[in-house]
């Protein structure tokens, strides 16, 4: 079994630090699925997980030049509130019982259904946006909505663990057409390391943290998202998305049964 958990992060590690994409949105559905994690421990763990691993990711990346950190900066000045709003609303509303952990579950496969939309249709949207240039925002307008995305995403990434990473790089793909896919992938990746440390920081509030589960998951996570930064401009970026479009689609059915 941990031979299993150390291949499924290094694969999830490859894939984020290859796209941004796939953190989240992977690695929870594979511990409540194939390994049988109850919902609510997957979600802690994996954004523990997700803040070490991204940052790793966010070093490499940093040393490449692909991350913009005034967007970064953005981002979190919206997604750490929000994280921790949503971590106090998860407290009040009672400890995770089997009816949260259903709650949770189906948050899950809703944003994983959420995350396929934004896959298969990334590459039109952005197409629209430059050929419309009066719709794109600037100046206080698109801090505003840069902070809006930023606690969006703060809460979803807080409930499901899901979000950071395709939603996230949606959303900066719309927001800022001009960047290109390596400092989207970037961008998205260094700013949700403060986000899911926050967020994880309130699910161990929680007790929602398997500590041997996320050891052994990282054994594999961190050398993966290093190759996978590393390797980002020489795979074809339609190959992965249809790929992890196909894959999430799959759990996202799984989830709702």
């Amino acid at each position: 079994m941990s031979i299993q958990y150390i291949l499924s992060g290094f694969a999830v590690g490859l894939l984020v630090g290859l796209t941004g994409v796939g953190g989240g949105s992977l690695m929870t559905p594979l511990l409540t699925l194939m390994f049988g994690v109850t919902p609510s421990v997957a979600v802690g763990t994996d954004l523990a997980f997700a803040s070490i691993t991204k940052s790793a990711g966010t070093i490499t990346h940093r040393s490449r030049g692909t991350v913009h950190w005034d967007i970064v900066g953005r981002l979190c000045l919206g997604a750490l509130p929000a994280a921790l709003v949503a971590t106090l609303a998860l407290q009040y509303f009672g400890p995770l019982n089997a009816a949260i952990g259903k709650v949770i579950r189906y948050t899950i496969a809703v944003s994983v259904l959420l995350t396929v939309v934004a896959i298969l249709f990334r590459g039109k949207m952005l197409a629209w946006v430059n050929a419309s240039p009066s719709h794109q925002l600037h100046g206080r307008s698109l801090f505003a909505a840069t902070v809006a995305s930023g606690a969006l995403l703060g809460t979803l990434v807080t409930i499901s663990s899901i979000g950071a990473g395709a939603i996230g790089a949606t959303l900066l793909v719309m927001l800022y057409p001009r960047l290109t896919p390596a400092e989207v992938a970037g961008t998205d990746i260094a700013y949700a390391v403060p986000l899911t440390a926050i967020a994880a920081v309130g699910h161990w509030w929680l007790g929602s943290i398997d500590w041997t589960l996320l050891l052994t998951l990282l054994v594999g996570s961190l050398p993966g998202i290093t190759l996978g930064a590393w390797a980002a401009r020489a795979v074809p970026e339609r190959v992965l998305r249809g790929l992890l479009a196909m894959t999430l689609a799959g759990v996202a059915v799984k989830l709702l049964h």
